[in-house]
């Protein structure tokens, strides 16, 4: 089954609110995301956000220009539905960021929440952070969380990567200075236990 195919029939056949990484309140991006000091008007892209809580939360605290990034239409379709009107405020881009093209230069902000773990081939790596380099602006925040070293071996039936916070930096080297990382406690909605861990990155001026 293509990558695409496993996450609509995720969210075509369970209930958002019941799978393993659901957050109620994305609280611990929230925080990064607000630490790096940028304005409202700042512009921020919430990468395999699909259904995540992280963007209602993102417009209660008054961010203005928000592109929700998801493989899976079914996944974008509930956050699309639970948000109602405030959908409209969203851009919602449906796409695999190892193959999408997104504008250069065009994001203050780059979150992501578990996407990066599930790219276990070395050229899909290669493809994400390319991406990154060319869609964060010069100076632009990245934070990217996967599952820790003693986090999961697979996810929803798939294998995943695990890292420390200096193999996950180092996978995306140079050109981002690490500012900050830390650890999550995850608790799965079944009252499973996560280990998450969180690197927030400055990308380079030059």
């Amino acid at each position: 089954m293509q990558q695409k195919d496993h996450w609509e029939q995720v969210y075509s056949t369970k209930p958002a609110t019941t799978v393993s990484w659901f957050q109620e309140h994305a609280k611990q991006s929230l925080r990064l995301i607000a630490e790096t000091g940028v304005p409202r008007t700042a512009s921020i892209i919430d990468v395999g956000g699909g259904a995540s809580t992280l963007v209602d939360d993102l417009l209660g605290e008054g961010y203005e220009s928000i592109t929700v990034l998801d493989i899976s239409a079914a996944a974008l379709k509930a956050a699309m539905v639970r948000l109602a009107d405030s959908a409209l405020r969203v851009r919602w881009l449906e796409g695999d960021i190892t193959t999408l093209q997104l504008p250069e230069n065009a994001y203050d902000v780059w979150h992501d929440r578990a996407v990066f773990h599930f790219l276990t081939a070395p050229e899909q790596r290669r493809a994400y952070v390319q991406r990154v380099l060319a869609a964060v602006k010069p100076a632009g925040h990245v934070i990217v969380s996967t599952f820790a070293e003693d986090g999961p071996l697979q996810c929803s039936g798939l294998p995943v990567m695990r890292y420390s916070a200096d193999a996950l930096h180092g996978e995306f080297g140079n050109p981002f200075e690490l500012i900050k990382h830390e650890r999550e406690q995850h608790r799965t909605p079944s009252g499973g236990i996560q280990q998450f861990i969180y690197c927030y990155c400055r990308k380079q001026d030059a």
